[in-house]
């Protein structure tokens, strides 16, 4: 698949190659059919071992990533992640509301934060300013 190159607020930008983990096959699904209109979706995993392995094979720009999963959770999966030096932007999409969780995600190298609550609100803008360099977290979380 050939990137498409999209304008963001005057920024060119190419189309985002996306991977995508959860252990909810259902889920995955659903984020698939959300994100595949605007970005390539270049895999899907179900744990944080297979994530840190399909980041090292399919180089994406973003990780959509759950907190917890079989294996190796998605906090140490991006704490692995971060200390290999990958290029990847890392966004977690995660049912955890709580302040403890949001802190450790960006201490372990996040760019992003949404909760599965405002998933069809927030994770393409998520991507987004993520792509642009900046961070985001779902506006509902009080941090």
């Amino acid at each position: 698949m050939t990137r498409q190159e999209i304008h963001l607020r005057g920024v060119l930008v190419a189309t985002a190659r996306v991977l995508l983990a959860d252990d909810h096959a259902a889920l995955l699904g659903e984020l698939r059919a959300v994100l595949e209109t605007e970005f390539e979706i270049v895999g899907t995993v179900s744990d944080g071992q297979q994530a840190v392995d399909a980041v090292g094979l399919l180089d994406p720009d973003i990780l959509v990533i759950d907190i917890s999963m079989p294996t190796m959770d998605g906090l140490q999966a991006a704490a692995r992640l971060r200390a290999a030096r990958c290029r990847a932007k890392i966004i977690f999409l995660t049912i955890h509301e709580q302040r403890e969780y949001i802190k450790a995600a960006f201490l372990a190298g996040a760019s992003g934060y949404v909760t599965k609550r405002h998933l069809a609100t927030d994770l393409i803008p998520a991507i987004h300013q993520v792509l642009l360099g900046h961070t985001f977290t779902s506006s509902s979380l009080h941090i």
